[in-house]
């Protein structure tokens, strides 16, 4: 009996990985892999970007720095100290990977289908052209799942 992927794809798009210092691991990325350092950017404010952590909207914000690696890309995260599944995961584990991302398509029926297999949502959020929803995936998965949607 097969069952159905409830996120209709298994192909990672994105591996994240928390930072104390995105200047220096970034360099160190760069150095590693002979690549150009790359730029890093601070997401947007609570009153563009809605994010909520744990049910509630939290002020935080991140230095994101997105390393494309062929099929897949790396995003190293710096998180700010407001709440947030960044802090406090790098909090409880210090630095190292946070999630895996996968691009899908109808993000309020996938946060639906997961909360219905008590996968329940973490934290969400718009960006530029989209939006983000990681989900507790850890008990089953091991790891954070991250949900990202682009608009067409």
């Amino acid at each position: 009996m097969t069952q159905k992927n409830a996120l209709g794809t298994n192909v990672i798009a994105q591996i994240g990985i928390l930072v104390n210092d995105i200047e220096k691991t970034s360099q160190n990325y760069a150095d590693f892999f002979g690549i150009e350092k790359p730029e890093w950017s601070l997401t947007d404010t609570l009153d563009r970007a809605q994010t909520e952590f744990e049910g509630n909207p939290t002020e935080a914000r991140a230095k994101l720095a997105f390393i494309d690696m062929g099929s897949l890309q790396l995003e190293l995260i710096e998180p700010d100290h407001h709440p947030s599944t960044w802090r406090k995961h790098l909090d409880e584990h210090g630095e190292g990977p946070h999630h895996i991302a996968f691009f899908i398509e109808g993000m309020q029926g996938k946060i639906e289908i997961m909360e219905r297999k008590q996968m329940p949502l973490l934290q969400k959020g718009e960006y530029t052209g989209g939006r983000y929803a990681y989900m507790d995936t850890f008990k089953d998965l091991k790891i954070v799942m991250e949900l990202l949607e682009n608009d067409r």
